[in-house]
């Protein structure tokens, strides 16, 4: 099933906001995305119903089962943040490797990671010596 770029977006950005702060919430997405809180809910409603998080009232995003009150990204939805962050941090640093500053490497990673295919990634893995 074809994901979004958009959600690919926020699913990223969750995983991110977890590994930062430890939890999730709809505000820090937004501020992250430079979103409005109503777009953090209709994307945040979407990916619910095609599986990819699961809500309940308090309008947290967890990852884990820990707390109750909490949003969790299912094993779906971890399994894309995963890869599209993945693909940002290593196409952010093969930007900077070749001699881009690191604010328009992180700029420019983050319009790359959606388009390229997966054989392009694994190319520039591997001449950046690692396995994609």
């Amino acid at each position: 099933m074809q994901i979004l770029r958009a959600s690919e977006d926020y699913l990223e950005t969750m995983l991110m906001m977890k590994e930062k702060h430890g939890y999730i919430r709809s505000i820090d997405i937004a501020e992250y995305l430079g979103v409005t809180k109503p777009s953090v809910s209709y994307a945040t409603k979407r990916l619910r119903e095609s599986g990819y998080i699961t809500m309940d009232k308090e309008g947290l995003i967890t990852l884990t089962d820990d707390k109750e009150g909490l949003i969790t990204l299912t094993d779906a939805g971890m399994a894309i943040a995963a890869s599209m962050l993945d693909r940002h941090k290593t196409l952010t640093r093969f930007l900077i490797h070749l001699g881009v500053d690191p604010e328009t490497a992180e700029a420019d990673a983050c319009k790359i990671e959606h388009d390229i295919s997966q054989q392009t990634f694994e190319a520039i893995c591997r001449h950046a010596g690692r396995e994609g």
